[in-house]
């Protein structure tokens, strides 16, 4: 069941790396906020029809839970607008390596110290050699970015010669 679980959120990471490209696209044709718009009415739309057709009934209601709780869904907004505005500079390889690389550092900290209600994992070797190694991929994909615009910038300005 756990390899079914890294499965799903591999694919999980890679439809939102597919969103991210698109929502760039679409960002830069419409809007930042327009882009984001629609990613949310959209997905709100589709969480209704699929908590109306197949969620389960659960004891307590969104009314109901620790109000810090509801939090939670604020944090996609900014993550939308920074990723719309992101991958129009900088690509869609480089901003979704940025988040992961964000969202790891992040992910450990709370699994250190067991913030949010999460049960402690404690901090090692091993976790510190994965953060600096995404670190490492993030330094190498954007520089392989700088390098590629910096020929295509000379192949342009020689062809214009």
């Amino acid at each position: 069941m756990n390899v079914l679980m890294i499965i799903l959120a591999v694919i999980g990471g890679a439809v939102l790396s597919i969103q991210a490209a698109i929502n760039g696209k679409l960002g830069s044709q419409v809007g930042v906020f327009r882009s984001a718009f629609l990613t949310f009415s959209l997905g709100a739309l589709i969480s209704a029809l699929l908590i109306f057709f197949f969620e389960p009934k659960y004891d307590l209601t969104l009314l109901d839970v620790p109000k810090w709780q509801l939090l939670g869904a604020l944090c996609g907004v900014p993550y939308i607008v920074i990723m719309v505005l992101a991958v129009q500079r900088i690509g869609a390889a480089v901003a979704t390596v940025a988040v992961i690389f964000g969202q790891l550092a992040m992910s450990m900290l709370i699994d250190n110290f067991g913030w949010l209600g999460n049960e402690a994992i404690h901090f090692s070797a091993t976790r510190l050699g994965a953060v600096v190694c995404l670190g490492i991929a993030l330094y190498f994909i954007y520089s392989s970015n700088k390098t590629d615009a910096e020929k295509d910038g000379a192949s342009q300005a020689s062809s214009e010669a």
